[in-house]
Protein backbone atom coordinates (compact mmCIF):
# COMPACT_ATOMS: atom_id res chain seq x y z
CA UNK A 1 0.00 0.00 0.00
CA UNK A 2 2.29 2.49 -0.84
CA UNK A 3 4.11 3.95 -4.25
CA UNK A 4 6.39 1.84 -6.07
CA UNK A 5 8.46 3.45 -8.30
CA UNK A 6 10.70 0.90 -9.86
CA UNK A 7 12.36 -1.96 -9.72
CA UNK A 8 15.62 -4.24 -10.80
CA UNK A 9 15.88 -5.73 -14.24
CA UNK A 10 16.71 -9.39 -15.53
CA UNK A 11 18.00 -11.66 -17.70
CA UNK A 12 17.37 -15.32 -18.02
CA UNK A 13 20.40 -17.46 -19.19
CA UNK A 14 21.29 -21.22 -19.75
CA UNK A 15 24.50 -22.76 -19.25
CA UNK A 16 25.29 -26.15 -20.99
CA UNK A 17 28.47 -28.15 -20.48
CA UNK A 18 28.73 -30.79 -23.32
CA UNK A 19 30.59 -34.36 -22.53
CA UNK A 20 30.59 -38.07 -23.83
CA UNK A 21 28.48 -40.28 -22.81
CA UNK A 22 29.85 -43.66 -21.59
CA UNK A 23 28.30 -47.10 -19.65
CA UNK A 24 28.14 -46.34 -16.18
CA UNK A 25 30.49 -49.19 -15.35
CA UNK A 26 32.94 -47.70 -17.71
CA UNK A 27 32.30 -44.27 -17.10
CA UNK A 28 36.24 -43.40 -17.13
CA UNK A 29 36.18 -43.70 -21.72
CA UNK A 30 33.37 -40.97 -21.33
CA UNK A 31 33.60 -37.24 -20.13
CA UNK A 32 30.49 -37.00 -17.32
CA UNK A 33 29.22 -33.12 -18.16
CA UNK A 34 27.29 -33.11 -14.84
CA UNK A 35 30.60 -32.73 -12.88
CA UNK A 36 31.83 -30.41 -16.04
CA UNK A 37 29.14 -27.89 -14.34
CA UNK A 38 30.46 -28.45 -10.78
CA UNK A 39 32.84 -26.04 -10.33
CA UNK A 40 29.99 -22.98 -11.93
CA UNK A 41 27.85 -23.89 -10.00
CA UNK A 42 29.69 -23.02 -6.79
CA UNK A 43 30.60 -19.98 -8.46
CA UNK A 44 27.42 -18.85 -9.03
CA UNK A 45 26.27 -19.48 -5.49
CA UNK A 46 29.57 -17.68 -4.41
CA UNK A 47 28.33 -14.31 -6.68
CA UNK A 48 25.25 -14.43 -5.30
CA UNK A 49 26.59 -14.36 -1.48
CA UNK A 50 28.96 -11.44 -2.91
CA UNK A 51 25.91 -9.35 -3.98
CA UNK A 52 24.65 -9.98 -0.78
CA UNK A 53 27.77 -8.27 0.96
CA UNK A 54 27.24 -5.25 -1.19
CA UNK A 55 28.47 -5.80 -4.59
CA UNK A 56 26.45 -3.73 -7.80
CA UNK A 57 24.31 -2.70 -4.48
CA UNK A 58 22.07 0.39 -5.98
CA UNK A 59 21.05 2.78 -2.89
CA UNK A 60 17.25 2.71 -3.86
CA UNK A 61 16.61 -0.93 -6.03
CA UNK A 62 18.64 -3.10 -3.38
CA UNK A 63 21.23 -5.86 -3.92
CA UNK A 64 21.47 -7.80 -7.51
CA UNK A 65 20.95 -11.28 -7.30
CA UNK A 66 21.43 -15.19 -9.09
CA UNK A 67 20.14 -17.92 -8.31
CA UNK A 68 19.99 -21.43 -10.22
CA UNK A 69 16.46 -22.33 -11.10
CA UNK A 70 16.28 -25.38 -13.44
CA UNK A 71 18.55 -28.30 -14.57
CA UNK A 72 18.28 -30.70 -17.00
CA UNK A 73 20.82 -33.71 -17.95
CA UNK A 74 20.79 -35.91 -21.47
CA UNK A 75 21.71 -39.12 -20.67
CA UNK A 76 21.22 -42.31 -23.00
CA UNK A 77 19.97 -44.21 -19.41
CA UNK A 78 20.12 -44.25 -15.72
CA UNK A 79 22.90 -46.40 -16.38
CA UNK A 80 25.02 -44.27 -18.80
CA UNK A 81 27.41 -41.11 -18.19
CA UNK A 82 25.32 -37.22 -19.52
CA UNK A 83 27.15 -36.09 -22.57
CA UNK A 84 24.86 -32.70 -21.46
CA UNK A 85 23.95 -31.02 -18.89
CA UNK A 86 22.47 -27.22 -18.93
CA UNK A 87 21.59 -25.21 -15.59
CA UNK A 88 19.23 -21.98 -16.09
CA UNK A 89 19.98 -18.88 -13.94
CA UNK A 90 17.71 -16.08 -12.74
CA UNK A 91 20.04 -13.10 -13.06
CA UNK A 92 18.55 -9.79 -11.38
CA UNK A 93 20.50 -7.01 -12.30
CA UNK A 94 20.30 -3.06 -10.96
CA UNK A 95 20.86 -0.01 -12.73
CA UNK A 96 24.44 -0.10 -11.97
CA UNK A 97 24.87 -3.03 -14.21
CA UNK A 98 25.08 -2.87 -17.91
CA UNK A 99 23.70 -5.60 -19.56
CA UNK A 100 26.71 -6.46 -21.55
CA UNK A 101 29.07 -6.85 -18.10
CA UNK A 102 26.70 -9.01 -16.26
CA UNK A 103 26.44 -11.19 -19.45
CA UNK A 104 30.77 -11.29 -19.33
CA UNK A 105 30.49 -11.76 -15.55
CA UNK A 106 28.84 -14.69 -15.79
CA UNK A 107 30.93 -16.23 -18.74
CA UNK A 108 33.50 -15.37 -16.47
CA UNK A 109 32.36 -17.66 -13.65
CA UNK A 110 33.75 -20.71 -15.94
CA UNK A 111 36.80 -22.19 -15.71
CA UNK A 112 39.40 -21.12 -18.02
CA UNK A 113 39.70 -24.94 -19.32
CA UNK A 114 36.56 -25.34 -19.44
CA UNK A 115 35.46 -22.25 -21.98
CA UNK A 116 35.44 -23.91 -25.21
CA UNK A 117 33.28 -26.76 -23.46
CA UNK A 118 30.68 -24.91 -21.75
CA UNK A 119 28.52 -22.37 -23.18
CA UNK A 120 26.22 -19.53 -21.80
CA UNK A 121 23.07 -18.51 -24.08
CA UNK A 122 20.57 -15.72 -23.51
CA UNK A 123 17.08 -16.87 -23.16
CA UNK A 124 14.04 -15.89 -25.44
CA UNK A 125 10.35 -16.50 -24.91
CA UNK A 126 8.97 -17.92 -27.79
CA UNK A 127 5.81 -19.83 -27.05
CA UNK A 128 3.14 -19.86 -29.23
CA UNK A 129 -0.29 -17.75 -28.93
CA UNK A 130 -3.40 -19.57 -29.25
CA UNK A 131 -3.37 -18.80 -33.21
CA UNK A 132 0.35 -20.38 -33.48
CA UNK A 133 1.65 -17.01 -33.95
CA UNK A 134 5.42 -16.97 -32.66
CA UNK A 135 7.26 -13.30 -31.59
CA UNK A 136 10.59 -14.47 -30.52
CA UNK A 137 11.90 -11.88 -27.45
CA UNK A 138 14.88 -11.69 -25.31
CA UNK A 139 14.29 -12.18 -22.22
CA UNK A 140 16.65 -9.23 -21.01
CA UNK A 141 14.61 -6.51 -19.00
CA UNK A 142 16.26 -3.72 -18.06
CA UNK A 143 15.74 -2.03 -14.64
CA UNK A 144 13.89 0.92 -14.42
CA UNK A 145 13.34 3.87 -11.52
CA UNK A 146 10.81 6.27 -12.35
CA UNK A 147 11.41 9.77 -10.65
CA UNK A 148 10.61 10.41 -7.14
CA UNK A 149 9.46 14.21 -8.89
CA UNK A 150 7.94 12.88 -12.06
CA UNK A 151 3.92 14.31 -11.83
CA UNK A 152 3.14 10.49 -11.80
CA UNK A 153 4.96 9.86 -8.56
CA UNK A 154 3.64 12.70 -6.98
CA UNK A 155 0.04 12.06 -8.00
CA UNK A 156 0.35 8.67 -6.37
CA UNK A 157 2.64 10.18 -3.38
CA UNK A 158 -0.90 12.89 -3.40
CA UNK A 159 -3.58 10.17 -3.69
CA UNK A 160 -2.66 8.39 -0.68
CA UNK A 161 -2.57 12.08 1.12
CA UNK A 162 -6.01 13.41 0.23
CA UNK A 163 -7.66 9.43 1.01
CA UNK A 164 -5.69 8.69 4.19
CA UNK A 165 -4.27 11.97 5.62
CA UNK A 166 -0.31 10.57 5.42
CA UNK A 167 2.81 10.36 3.88
CA UNK A 168 3.73 7.07 3.33
CA UNK A 169 7.88 6.81 1.62
CA UNK A 170 8.47 5.43 -2.13
CA UNK A 171 9.55 2.12 -2.43
CA UNK A 172 10.37 0.04 -5.06
CA UNK A 173 9.80 -4.12 -6.00
CA UNK A 174 12.22 -6.56 -4.56
CA UNK A 175 10.90 -8.65 -7.74
CA UNK A 176 9.94 -8.08 -10.83
CA UNK A 177 6.63 -7.05 -12.63
CA UNK A 178 4.73 -6.46 -16.36
CA UNK A 179 6.72 -3.14 -16.02
CA UNK A 180 9.93 -4.30 -17.09
CA UNK A 181 8.30 -4.07 -20.27
CA UNK A 182 6.51 -1.15 -20.35
CA UNK A 183 8.76 1.12 -18.22
CA UNK A 184 12.01 -1.09 -18.90
CA UNK A 185 11.94 -1.58 -22.48
CA UNK A 186 9.16 0.51 -24.13
CA UNK A 187 10.01 3.65 -21.68
CA UNK A 188 6.62 4.53 -20.39
CA UNK A 189 6.23 6.26 -16.97
CA UNK A 190 5.02 3.80 -14.61
CA UNK A 191 4.09 3.42 -10.87
CA UNK A 192 2.70 0.44 -9.31
CA UNK A 193 0.52 0.15 -5.73
CA UNK A 194 -1.23 -2.69 -4.60
CA UNK A 195 -2.48 -4.37 -1.73
CA UNK A 196 -0.58 -7.45 -0.14
CA UNK A 197 2.65 -7.91 1.27
CA UNK A 198 5.48 -8.95 -1.74
CA UNK A 199 7.20 -10.80 0.63
CA UNK A 200 4.49 -13.63 0.55
CA UNK A 201 4.38 -13.79 -3.33
CA UNK A 202 4.65 -16.96 -4.66
CA UNK A 203 5.10 -18.43 -1.34
CA UNK A 204 2.86 -20.80 0.33
CA UNK A 205 1.17 -18.51 3.08
CA UNK A 206 0.73 -16.13 0.34
CA UNK A 207 -2.36 -13.56 1.13
CA UNK A 208 -4.05 -10.09 0.38
CA UNK A 209 -6.78 -8.69 2.92
CA UNK A 210 -9.72 -7.73 1.73
CA UNK A 211 -9.45 -4.34 3.40
CA UNK A 212 -6.32 -3.75 1.38
CA UNK A 213 -8.25 -4.42 -1.99
CA UNK A 214 -11.10 -2.27 -1.43
CA UNK A 215 -8.37 0.74 -0.22
CA UNK A 216 -6.37 0.07 -3.44
CA UNK A 217 -9.68 0.57 -5.30
CA UNK A 218 -10.35 3.75 -3.75
CA UNK A 219 -6.46 4.72 -4.80
CA UNK A 220 -6.99 4.29 -8.30
CA UNK A 221 -10.28 5.86 -8.72
CA UNK A 222 -8.80 9.18 -7.98
CA UNK A 223 -5.27 8.62 -9.10
CA UNK A 224 -6.26 10.47 -12.71
CA UNK A 225 -7.59 13.41 -10.78
CA UNK A 226 -4.32 13.77 -8.89
CA UNK A 227 -2.50 13.38 -12.06
CA UNK A 228 -4.77 15.54 -13.98
CA UNK A 229 -3.49 18.13 -10.98
CA UNK A 230 -0.17 17.79 -11.34
CA UNK A 231 0.16 18.17 -15.19
CA UNK A 232 -1.82 21.35 -15.12
CA UNK A 233 0.02 23.11 -12.56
Amino acid sequence: MQVYRGHKGRIELKITARGQSAHAASHYLGDNAVYKMMATITQIRELDRRFRLGMGYHPVQGYPSIAVTDVAARTASLNAVPDQFTIYLDRRITSNEPRDEVIAQIKGLIPDYLQDEIHVEELFYDTPSYTGFVFPVSKFYPPWLLEDNHPLTQAGQSTIEMLWGEKRNLGTWDFSTNGTYWAGKAGIPSIGFGPGDEKTAHMRDENVPLDEVVAATEFYALLPEMLSRQVNR
